[in-house]
């Protein structure tokens, strides 16, 4: 790859502006997007564009053999980049007609051996299997052997936006095992049939969990029995709504950002132990889900968590439900890491209603501000980068900025599409984290994914459909100089 990464700096490829596309289908929902050209929020860091790439790209891997970048899309396709003449081209290796994922959201690589995860669609798409495969990758990307690592039985899916699937994907610092998370099939935990064919279906044994399966693992299916999966050791940690990415830090520790769901609750980023509860459907941004309460009424014109926009509220999903399950007894829920700003941590106060920005209140926020939609976790683990970020983390809020132009009206989405910087400090007075969170990239579009080589970190886009037309997004190479001299923040 440095080859490769050296002949394209040769060739001096200039940014030429992004095309317009919807976002990826995530907890909010889809929505057009404008066209945005990342911009440095420092001076001693450098944005450059990297190339187009394909439509609807939600992973972005490296092949830690080769030292290539691949990425992979929604649909199921799987893209190997390339130099061709001194400039960089996607080449598509994989499709979902040859690994049978077509709904395809976690992608690792372990040596040369890639992994993809996701979901397909069964009885006529009202249900749905996860599904987990691998290849060894060959010289010349020629056509590789499918080994099957597992697939669910059938669980039904649902009408909504918020059927979060098997997604993330990433591999123990041994190598010995591969983790995997799926999100929940709902809102908030509440029953969602699919028009009455799975009836009274909440979560279950196979949503709302990180799993953790050895490395070799092939063949196995996956029931929805919550301790037979425990039994076997495959479940890692549970009540997360949807750790859409997963990263270890350089000390082995795997943390994961979650999104939360249509209420206003802050997004999740937790430090992820094994046999730990994180609390859903219980709990979200350390703040109770009220629809557990079963006299609870819910109003957006009283509630200022609850808009009345809100896709939960108006399909209803948010009601009285005095079904909602129990809170599991003798269970203590392991909080979030708490956000020590200055930046993605405005919330709305639980008295008075009101979006605070911490930074002015002194509070704590777990973790980032609510609809921000966290995505694209990793750590300098190489410890590559300059002396501030070596070692630390970056995440990036998918959702959230400006408009065509203005500002965001909503308070808690003032600021977004943006590359946050991570600082991590453990506190051992709760054995947990707390992070220094700085921006330090604006104005992206719809960004969903980001790995580090050396000092640059490169960022991928969705690039979904504009116009009926599938356009494509932009790789982003950002290069951090560490230069103190020219660190002014603008």
């Amino acid at each position: 790859m440095k080859n490769l990464l050296n002949s394209f700096r040769k060739e001096k490829i200039i940014a030429f502006g992004l095309l317009a596309f919807p976002c990826l289908v995530l907890a909010q929902g889809s929505r057009d997007q404008p066209t945005l050209t990342p911009k440095a929020l420092r001076d001693d860091i450098k944005v450059e564009h990297f190339m187009k790439v394909e439509p609807e790209a939600v992973r972005l891997i490296v092949n830690p053999v080769s030292g290539d970048m691949y990425y992979s899309s929604f649909e199921g396709d799987v893209y190997h980049v390339v130099n061709k003449d001194g400039q960089p081209m996607s080449v598509k290796i994989l499709t979902a007609a040859d690994h049978g994922i077509t709904r395809l959201q976690g992608a690792a690589f372990h040596k040369n051996t890639l992994f993809l995860a996701g979901n397909i669609n069964v009885n006529n798409n009202k249900g749905n299997k996860g599904r987990m495969v691998r290849y060894e990758i060959l010289p010349n990307d020629a056509k590789p052997e499918m080994t099957v690592v597992f697939n669910t039985v059938e669980y039904g899916a649902n009408k909504t936006t918020f059927d979060h699937g098997w997604n993330a994907l990433e591999i123990s610092p041994d190598g010995k095992y591969i983790m995997v998370n799926s999100g929940a099939r709902t809102d908030h935990g509440e029953v969602q049939d699919n028009g009455g064919i799975y009836p009274n279906a909440r979560d279950n044994a196979l949503t709302t969990k990180i799993y953790s399966f050895p490395i070799n693992s092939k063949d196995l299916l996956l029931v929805d029995d919550t301790d037979k999966l425990k039994e076997l050791g495959y479940i890692y940690a549970e009540g997360i709504r949807n750790a859409y990415d997963m990263a270890y830090d350089q000390k082995g520790n795997l943390f994961a950002v979650s999104n939360s769901g249509d209420y206003d609750h802050p997004e999740d980023m937790f430090w992820v132990r094994k046999g730990r509860h994180y609390g859903f459907p219980w709990v979200m941004g350390g703040i109770d889900n009220p629809q557990q309460n079963p006299d609870w009424q819910p109003n957006p014109e009283t509630d200022p968590f609850l808009s009345k926009f809100a896709f939960a509220w108006l399909m209803k999903y948010f009601h009285n439900d005095p079904t909602f399950p129990k809170r599991p007894a003798g269970v203590s829920f392991t909080p979030a890491v708490q956000n020590l700003g200055p930046d993605a941590n405005e919330y709305r106060d639980r008295k008075t209603g009101v979006v605070m920005d911490a930074d002015t209140t002194g509070v704590t926020v777990g973790t980032f501000n609510a609809h921000s939609s966290p995505l694209a976790l990793v750590f300098d683990i190489k410890k590559g980068l300059p002396k501030e970020f070596k070692g630390d983390g970056f995440v990036i809020r998918y959702a959230g900025g400006g408009k065509t132009g203005a500002a965001n009206p909503n308070p808690l989405k003032r600021q977004g599409k943006d590359l946050l910087h991570l600082h991590m400090i453990y506190d051992k007075k709760t054995d947990n984290y707390k992070v220094q969170t700085t921006r330090i990239v604006d104005n992206f579009t719809s960004p969903t994914d980001a790995v580090i080589i050396g000092n640059s970190l490169y960022v991928i886009e969705y690039g979904g459909k504009q116009g009926g037309n599938k356009s494509g997004g932009s790789l982003w190479k950002i290069t951090m100089s560490g230069d103190s001299k020219v660190a002014k923040k603008k």
